[in-house]
Formats: structure tokens, C-alpha cells, sequence
């Protein structure tokens, strides 16, 4: 044999062996772990229940893997649907961007294979949460604020005899509040810049929007402010009296009594 013809042998076999490696490694990675049940179990009910486990301890991937392994290899399951819900649960608990956009569209898929199931009311507010969880500060932007305040709406409006009502409720206070307080900050800007018809504008949609807000007594306040600074007094009464009404105790309700009496006083024949 050649030196020439000793050398493309020998790169041949080396090329063979990688590619058998690789072909081994490759199979090794893909193939999960067959899991056998103790003998008399359900291998479903087994999964569920180690599923639940590693839920329980935050060990998220594995818990996700026996609920995966649920949901596609046993599709007549009793807990095949539970077990859309710990997909979904174990991807809210990682807690990251992608996670939380995987936790919704498991939630979502639940609801759309499952929609009477007595855990549909669970599925519809875990999106609302998970939206929630992602709410940013007042003075950032609010889109998960808005997308957690429609979902509430939803949960609110289909499950109204839900044990989950009275949290989700409080929070779509809380989702709202920090929507009004963000339109707050805008309309204090535009007070302390003396634009006043912005502020206004602004501090009017709060009151339409969220009349329940609970901030309203600086609403009112700074709205009945920018009125007497455009000479609508009248309407600035209202507001200032709405605040002397509605709040027993404010930073501004010294002030608003006092702007109370003025107005009166300068009003009277």
C-alpha cells in the first residue's frame, strides 16, 4: 500500500469514527429516560405525581418533562389536562421573558382543548398573573400593565362565581392604580411645564377612565388647580368638593377646603 493510499485510509476511519460519535452523542441527548413505575401504579398517575414533586421543590425542567410526557404519550389520561396546567405552572415558575410567553401559551392551549373544566377559572387568571408579574414601575412603559387589566377584565366577567374572584379583583386594583398613576405622572408634568389644557385633557381621562382610582384625591386636586389657571372656576369647585367629600384624610384637603371657601366667597352675590 501506497503512502498516498496509507493516508486516505487512515482520514476515512477518522471521519467513520467521528460521525459514529457524533450519531451516539446525538442519539444519547434525544432519547429521554423511560421511566417505570413502582409495580400496580398507572405510569400516568406516577408521572402526575413526580410532576407534582418537582413542581413542589422548583426543579421546573423536570417537573415540565413528566408533564410533557403526560400530555403527549397518555392523550386519555384523567390528568392529562392537570398536566397541561403544570407545563404551564413550571414555566411561570422560571420566571424569564421567554418562560413567562411559554406559561400564557400553555394556559392559553389549556383553555381552548379544556374550556368548561372545573380548572378553567385557574388557567384564565394564571394568564392574567403572568401578565401581571411583568408590570413595570408608573414612569415606565405599560403595555403588560394594559394586557394584565383586559385579562382580569375576562376572568372577572366569566368566572363570577370563582373561589379566585376576590385576589383577582384586588389585582385589577392594583393593575389599575398603576395605569392612573402613570397618566398621573403625565398630567403633573404637564401642570409644572403651565400647560394646563394638557393637563387637564389628561387628568379628565383618569376620572373617566378609572373612577374608582385611588390616588383620585390628587386628580382632583391638580385638575381643579389647572381649571382656575383657565378661569373655569365652576368646574374647579366641583372637583375641589368632590375631594373634601370623598377624602376624610389627604395631603390636599387643607388646601381644598380652603380653595372651597374662596370660590364660594367670590361666587356669592
Amino acid at each position: 500500500m501506497s503512502i498516498l493510499t496509507h493516508l486516505k485510509t487512515k482520514r476515512i476511519r477518522q471521519f467513520l469514527s467521528a460521525l459514529l460519535l457524533g450519531f451516539i452523542t446525538f442519539s444519547c441527548a434525544t432519547t429521554s429516560e423511560v421511566i417505570r413505575p413502582p409495580s400496580g401504579d398507572e405510569p400516568d398517575v406516577y408521572l402526575y405525581n413526580l410532576g407534582l414533586k418537582a413542581l413542589s421543590e422548583e426543579k421546573w425542567s423536570i417537573a415540565r418533562e413528566y408533564f410533557r410526557q403526560i400530555t403527549d404519550g397518555y392523550p386519555q389520561s384523567i390528568h392529562r389536562a392537570d398536566a397541561k396546567l403544570g407545563l404551564g405552572d413550571s414555566n411561570f415558575g422560571e420566571g424569564s421573558d421567554h418562560s413567562f410567553t411559554m406559561a400564557i401559551s400553555e394556559f392559553r392551549e389549556f383553555l381552548a382543548f379544556y374550556p368548561t373544566h372545573r380548572k378553567a377559572d385557574y388557567a384564565q387568571y394564571r394568564i392574567a398573573f403572568t401578565h401581571f408579574v411583568q408590570m413595570r414601575s408608573a414612569d415606565r412603559d405599560q403595555a403588560p400593565t394594559r394586557l394584565a387589566i383586559q385579562e382580569l377584565n375576562i376572568f372577572v366577567e366569566r368566572y363570577p362565581n370563582s373561589e379566585l374572584l376576590p385576589e383577582a379583583r384586588s389585582k385589577l386594583r392594583e393593575a389599575r392604580d398603576r395605569l392612573s398613576d402613570s397618566e398621573l405622572r403625565v398630567g403633573l408634568f404637564y401642570y409644572r411645564a403651565r400647560w394646563y389644557p394638557g393637563a387637564i385633557q389628561r387628568l379628565r381621562t383618569i376620572l373617566r377612565d378609572d373612577p374608582d382610582f385611588t390616588n383620585r384625591d390628587s386628580v382632583y386636586f391638580y385638575l381643579a388647580e389647572s381649571l382656575v389657571k383657565t378661569e373655569e372656576e365652576t368646574e374647579a369647585l366641583l372637583h375641589y368638593e368632590r375631594l373634601v367629600k370623598d377624602f376624610k384624610q389627604s395631603e390636599y384637603l387643607e388646601d381644598a377646603e380652603s380653595r372651597v371657601t374662596e370660590l364660594r366667597n367670590k361666587n356669592s352675590p
